[in-house]
């Protein structure tokens, strides 16, 4: 005992440390940062979503800039490609976008629009590369190509602004990707490694999740394939959508094991994948895909189709369009 008295004199034991609960339990996120940020999964009610508007810089791509060899439009300063001989239509663009942001409102979700950024971010209405979301918050990434750095910082002043809890940033050589990211259950994620992201950032990756009880299924994508979102996509409980010639047999059989029946999309529609589930059984997917979403309806999901093809020649589908801030736990 000290000569002052006993321990429990002293203020700070009086009010005492209180790790527990941790701080992404439920009512620990509610009384401290005002709601549940986060998700625990893909399928889940979808109540807020971070979308940015397409960049007026995607009316900068030319016809003359058609590269035989790489079959696109390419920018030769780096700055922009888009998949098809004719630039895009800005006004179509700008519409298919709209549509996406009403199919969400129209399901009752949220959508958060995130500032515009200047002309040479041709990609930013890819919101979910910059940043990855999970019980408790967000992730900072950071995106592999020069001409896309810098979207990170103005996601992070957005998803701060709101409140969300930021809960660490891929640093150093790391390089990390939202679009790569899926959450199998509420303690189990896979990452997708790539030319674009990379094991540095996954082991980053995988330590900022351990805190918050995560395991992460490292998954070596083959090629130049970029992103898992493009070929794998999680429906429901039980349920996924994958290219499997583009996935490791060794995942496919992990996801076998946790029990996961997996569909295929049709041959011809392969970037069916990239598609949105915003409630338990509901799907948005683009119109361009008549074959999958005909199958998927007829094993009882609910589709919502919208055309998107303006935006998908540019790179990326509604997956890449959106993420998550706030699902259902």
């Amino acid at each position: 005992m000290s000569e002052f008295g006993p321990a429990e004199n002293f203020f700070h034991k009086r009010i005492g440390p209180e790790p527990y609960p941790v701080f992404n339990s439920p009512d620990e996120l509610t009384r401290n940062w005002g709601r549940k940020w986060g998700r625990v999964d893909e399928y889940s009610t979808l109540r807020t979503v971070l979308v940015r508007q397409p960049n007026v810089g995607m009316g900068d791509i030319r016809e003359d800039a058609w590269s035989d060899s790489a079959q696109a439009l390419v920018d030769p300063n780096g700055f922009w490609y888009y998949k098809r001989k004719t630039p895009p239509n800005m006004e179509r663009v700008m519409a298919q976008h709209q549509g996406l942001c009403d199919a969400l409102e129209s399901e009752g979700v949220e959508v958060v629009v995130a500032p515009d950024l200047p002309r040479m971010y041709t990609k930013s209405v890819y919101a979910r590369d910059p940043l990855l979301t999970v019980p408790g918050g967000a992730i900072i990434g950071r995106l592999a190509p020069r001409m896309r750095r810098g979207e990170e910082a103005s996601m992070t002043q957005t998803v701060a602004a709101l409140g969300m809890p930021i809960l660490g940033t891929i640093t150093g050589a790391g390089m990390v990707e939202g679009g790569s990211f899926m959450m199998l259950r509420p303690d189990l994620a896979a990452y997708g490694t790539s030319i674009r992201c990379n094991i540095e950032g996954a082991d980053q990756l995988e330590s900022l999740l351990k805190p918050l009880g995560i395991q992460l299924i490292k998954v070596p994508l083959p090629g130049y394939t970029i992103h898992i979102d493009g070929q794998f996509m999680v429906l429901n409980d039980h349920t996924v959508m994958a290219n499997v010639h583009r996935l490791p047999y060794e995942f496919l059989a992990q996801l076998e094991e946790l029990g996961f029946d997996i569909l295929f999309p049709h041959p011809d529609e392969q970037n069916a994948c990239n598609s949105l589930t915003v409630k338990p059984g509901k799907i948005i997917m683009a119109s361009i895909y008549p074959k999958t979403a005909e199958m998927l309806s007829k094993r009882g999901f609910d589709m919502v189709v919208i055309d998107y093809d303006e935006i998908i020649h540019n790179g990326g589908n509604i997956h890449c369009s959106t993420m998550e801030l706030v699902r259902d736990w």
